[in-house]
């Protein structure tokens, strides 16, 4: 049976952090990720028969022959001698800069410490659910996703300074979205590239994008980095990919004869801010002396590179088709000077065709805002404005990053290639107004679209004479268009134009819309509208099967669903889409790999859990919704059993619930009866163990006092206290042990029924009972908060105007006279 995919990279990366020891992380994951690269190359091309396979494994240079160095007192000589190098002379796109040190003392320390750190860290990557020899990875895409897990994490222990090998995926798709790749537009000799390419995880995301293997090509200065991304590429089954190593501007490798190549799509994310990005070139006073003719537009600054990045890019892509994207910090569209010549030249030419202002600390380098400038040579001079969407407001707290959400994704793309204007988010903005004298081509977001929030404005007529602004209500329009007759019902005029008064106490106000015809009708539509795309998404989903993806499945599900409530009222499209892409990251997907790896029914068979110890020995059992056979744990991750129970069993869980309250009752009693009966000649203190909030009374202590005192009418009240106290806990034991052997009958029960289920019977269970009960509660939450919103709104205005000046000036007068009178009945005087 496979193994959950989160289980697997939670694994290897806790696996990997406490094998970490004193290591920086921008270190170990040299370590790691060779590991992880060399597993998957040895399983996927070691027994190749391929005349010319993309990835040659030399004998003895495979993952196992690591195995066989396992505890060996020279295994990193070894692995440097015998795996890596083979490896390199075999491969000419590898070489050893590419590749850590194995046999580093500074780094692995000496001796049987180094031997131990190995021989475990190879141990990791033996997990047998990374086996490929069966080439799984063409579908599945689980090392692929397992290297990026883990550069992610990595990233994120390695600090600002040494972060910056990693753009954040949820960046690299935006821009592989923006620039208009797909499948339609593409063929294998559609070429992109990254002058500035890191790890090699924006070149991959435009490839996803594209759907098709198109031609790569990359350069990173940086060559340990280069060689994470040739490992990338190869991971991600690009064994075609050209990553070279070398400074992009000083040196740029790709070329045609003398000139920069040019390609159909660039993509970059340069190093902010770049201090020694002229160190090399001979550009004299205008730029002229460059070799490739780069800054015709000006020289940025000596010590501000953005803009060298940005021309070098322009140059590389095609003459009069070519489109790039490229995260610069947020400074580039507005900062002075020389940076303001070329902003000027780089507007007039019309080849800036889009900024997306997206939130501050997203990347693991810096903290900063950052922004992405699309670029488009197609149609540049006719290009009449640029669409600016300032997204810098949309984001959720990791930690201590913050991180784009799927909505938030998936809003961003839709607003820019659909040139969707947008109130507070987006707008296309001509270019006269740029040249305009007061903007003078400065690009800052802030001067085009303000997405700050409403002032909530305090009405001064209304604090002096009462009465709700009707400015106030009308705020919400949307809501009066789809509850007319809700307004009608809660407010009336107070009297003066502009101004209403609640018709119904506060505490009666969220009653009355919940109640409305209105309002239930919309709400029975929007249900309607889930039980419709339930529907028509329930086959696409139940015909989902072994070998398929879910990366394509949860594809058609979400966008079947966004577009089915892109027309909803007061709901926002992108919430449910985000709660459905919230459910597939926790549970759904794991389900879903679950199926294609091993199918409906075997995916839906219980596995025995592993026994757990904590740190002081004790036996625990980790997992929830699991059953027992005798001292044995089962769960299905596919059907857990409450929903088993729930669909086969209710009458028998019902009786255990009857028990549990049963004897959670008797527990009560017993406490209140020691507590009545404990205490200074209490009658139960000669029965009475522990003390303070450990007291306990055990049945053996209660006859042995019973039998002690026997009929003896001087403890005759004695007596009839402990008969009490041993009746209940009777009672109570009775209970428990009925409990038990329910438990234990409902078990076998289980265990029974996941035997006998049928494919048709799991689908059920599984895509009714689990995934769309799920989706279902989230849209009724959705439906919860428009009415809580708008009784919150409506209560909060009720009581900041339900208490007029004057009103408040009677109060104060009547309060003062009150204490007035107090004082001078004590015989003081208040002057």
């Amino acid at each position: 049976m496979a193994i959950k995919k989160s289980d697997l990279y939670s694994s290897l990366w806790a696996s990997c952090d406490e094998l970490r020891g004193g290591m920086d992380a921008s270190q170990y994951k040299d370590y790691v990720l060779f590991l992880l690269f060399i597993k998957y190359i040895s399983d996927k091309y070691g027994n190749s028969e391929d005349f010319a396979p993309p990835v040659i494994i030399p004998a003895g240079s495979s993952f196992k022959d690591m195995i066989a160095l396992k505890g060996n007192a020279e295994i990193g000589d070894k692995i440097n001698t015998q795996v890596i190098a083979p490896l390199i002379a075999a491969n000419a796109k590898l070489a050893r800069s590419d590749f850590p040190d194995f046999n580093d003392p500074n780094k692995l320390g000496e001796g049987k410490d180094r031997v131990e750190k190995l021989s475990k860290l190879i141990g990791i990557f033996q997990n047998p659910a990374l086996d490929f020899s069966k080439n799984r990875a063409e579908h599945d895409d689980i090392l692929g996703d397992a290297y990026e897990f883990l550069m992610r994490h990595f990233a994120s222990e390695s600090g600002k300074s040494k972060g910056q090998f990693y753009t954040p995926s949820e960046v690299s798709r935006i821009l592989a979205s923006v620039i208009g790749i797909s499948p339609k537009n593409t063929k294998g000799a559609t070429t992109a590239y990254d002058p500035t390419c890191g790890s090699g995880s924006l070149l991959l995301k435009v490839a996803a994008q594209a759907g098709k293997h198109i031609t790569l090509e990359g350069q990173e200065k940086d060559v340990t980095t280069a060689g994470l991304a040739r490992m990338n590429m190869i991971l991600h089954d690009f064994p075609t990919a050209t990553i070279l190593s070398g400074n992009t501007l000083a040196a740029p490798k790709f070329k045609d004869g003398e000139s920069l190549r040019t390609y159909d799509y660039v993509v970059a994310n340069p190093p902010f801010s770049d201090k020694s990005w002229s160190t090399g070139l001979t550009l004299g006073d205008n730029g002229e002396d460059d070799a490739f003719q780069r800054f015709s537009w000006g020289v940025p600054p000596p010590k501000q590179g953005d803009y060298a990045y940005l021309l070098h890019i322009i140059r590389s892509m095609k003459s009069n088709t070519g489109k790039a994207a490229c995260i610069l910090p947020h400074g580039v569209l507005f900062r002075g000077n020389a940076e303001a010549v070329i902003r000027e030249q780089l507007v007039r030419s019309g080849i800036l065709k889009g900024i997306i202002g997206l939130p501050a600390n997203l990347f693991y380098g810096t903290g900063i805002p950052a922004c992405i400038l699309v670029l488009d040579k197609e149609n540049a001079t006719a290009r009449a404005g640029i669409f600016m969407v300032d997204a810098s407001k949309a984001f959720i707290k990791d930690g201590n990053k913050n991180r784009l959400r799927e909505q938030d994704i998936h809003k961003i793309v839709d607003t820019f290639t659909r040139q969707i204007d947008t109130a507070r988010y987006a707008r296309m903005v001509p270019r006269s107004e740029i040249a305009d004298a007061k903007n003078n081509y400065n690009l800052n977001l802030l001067r085009y679209i303000d997405s700050s929030a409403p002032e909530d404005l305090q009405d001064i007529d209304g604090h002096l004479r009462g009465g709700i602004p009707e400015r106030d209500l009308d705020a919400f329009a949307a809501d009066w268009q789809v509850f007319p007759g809700v307004r009608a019902a809660l407010f009336a005029s107070a009297g003066r134009p502009g101004y209403a008064s609640l018709k119904l106490p506060i505490a009666e106000v969220k009653p009355a819309i919940l109640s409305h015809s209105e309002f239930t009708a919309y709400h029975q539509s929007v249900t309607a509208l889930f039980t419709k795309w339930r529907k028509a998404i329930t086959p696409r989903i139940t015909a989902f099967a072994q070998d398929d993806h879910p990366k394509e499945l949860i594809h058609t599900v979400s966008e079947v669903l966004l577009a089915a409530f892109q027309a909803v009222p007061l709901i926002d499209a992108y919430d449910i889409y985000q709660h459905l892409m919230d459910y597939w990251a926790a549970a759904m997907q794991d389900d879903a790999y679950l199926i294609a790896a091993d199918g409906w029914v075997q995916g839906a068979q219980a596995r025995e859990i592993v026994q757990v110890k904590d740190k002081n020995s004790k036996l625990i059992w980790p997992e929830l919704h699991d059953y027992a056979l005798g001292k044995r744990r089962f769960k299905s991750d596919l059907v857990p059993a409450s929903i088993l129970v729930a669909k086969y069993f209710a009458s028998e869980r019902a009786a255990i619930d009857a028990l549990d309250a049963q004897i959670a009752l008797l527990e009560q009693k017993l406490d209140d009866m020691l507590e009545q009966h404990s205490g200074d000649e209490g009658l139960l203190n000669e029965v009475i163990e522990g003390g303070g909030d450990k007291q306990k009374i055990t049945t053996k202590a209660v006859k042995a006092r019973l039998k002690e005192i026997g009929k003896d009418p001087d403890y005759a009240d004695e007596h009839r206290a402990l008969t009490a106290y041993a009746d209940v806990l009777d009672q109570q034991g009775t209970s428990k042990a009925q409990r038990k052997a329910d438990q234990e009958a409902l078990d076998k029960k289980i265990a029974a029924k996941y035997l006998k289920l049928t494919e048709a019977q799991i689908k059920t269970l599984v895509v009714d009972d689990k995934w769309m009960a799920h989706l279902s509660a989230a849209v009724q939450g959705e439906l919860d908060r428009v009415s809580q919103i708008l009784t919150g709104r409506i209560r909060e205005l009720a009581e900041r105007y339900a208490r007029p000046l004057p009103q408040l000036i009677n109060e104060v007068a009547t309060l003062a006279a009150r204490v007035d009178a107090h004082l001078r009945r004590m015989g003081a005087v208040w002057n």
